[in-house]
């Protein structure tokens, strides 16, 4: 396949950025989109051009590292990772347009490069329980009514890509916040901190820049996970228990 590409660099946040354009002549059409970034740095690397940066890691569709805007999808047109995108998914002589995710609160470190510390701040607000440290408990010790530990794993099933906020017309990370409060406001182990898990953690969410929720759904289309949209009302809920209760 013959692939024009068009890509963001940018040296940073100081640098206003642009794109550059190169065409690669022959790619592979069961090569992954990752694998045809490397090919590109190849051809990059001997032309004497310096090679565009990007973020990968597992490249099996885990850990949420990998994300880019590819034509103005997040993650490219299909429902996946951008490391399980492949690129028979685009047509001899397309031109493919390749940005970071772009977001107040996501800051470019080098070109498709992105600082998601923010989502990690989230989490470090209250995504916690309190358990006696020492050994581990014996499995089955807490009784989980399969219903709620079935709902926990759909939660738990965010990889923390940062699509939703890509995706999302206001830039928020309601749905990531929210599957990251609910997947333990659903067990036991989650209860003794749950008003101030959901009080801090959104409190998190908004001071680092990432923008409101108004139920728009394009963060549940563009995650890769299919995280529930409903955990952003449940999280709701839990919010105004938080207030009646005092916390």
């Amino acid at each position: 396949m013959k692939i024009n590409l068009e890509f963001w660099r940018q040296n940073g946040q100081g640098d206003s950025g642009h794109f550059d354009t190169h065409t690669l002549a022959n790619v592979d059409e069961d090569s992954s989109f990752l694998e045809m970034l490397d090919q590109l740095n190849e051809e990059l690397f001997a032309e004497g051009k310096e090679p565009v940066a990007f973020d990968s890691d597992c490249r099996e569709g885990i850990c949420g590292q990998c994300g880019l805007v590819i034509n103005g999808d997040a993650h490219g047109p299909q429902v996946t990772t951008t490391c399980q995108l492949h690129m028979r998914t685009f047509n001899d002589g397309d031109t493919i347009t390749i940005e970071p995710w772009r977001s107040t609160a996501f800051p470019v470190l080098k070109d498709l490069v992105v600082d998601r510390g923010a989502l990690d701040r989230i989490i470090q607000a209250g995504g916690y329980i309190s358990v006696n440290t020492g050994a581990a408990p014996d499995a089955h010790a807490v009784p989980v009514p399969k219903e709620y530990a079935d709902r926990a794993f759909e939660a738990a099933a965010c990889i923390g890509c940062g699509a939703c906020v890509a995706a999302c017309p206001n830039g928020s990370a309601m749905l990531f916040t929210a599957a990251k409060v609910m997947h333990l406001g659903f067990l036991p182990q989650g209860q003794p901190e749950r008003h101030d898990r959901v009080v801090n953690m959104l409190a998190q969410h908004d001071a680092e820049g990432f923008g409101g929720c108004t139920n728009i759904g394009a963060c549940h289309d563009a995650c890769p996970k299919e995280v529930p949209l409903e955990l952003i009302s449940l999280l709701n809920r839990d919010l105004m228990k938080a207030g009646v209760h005092g916390r």
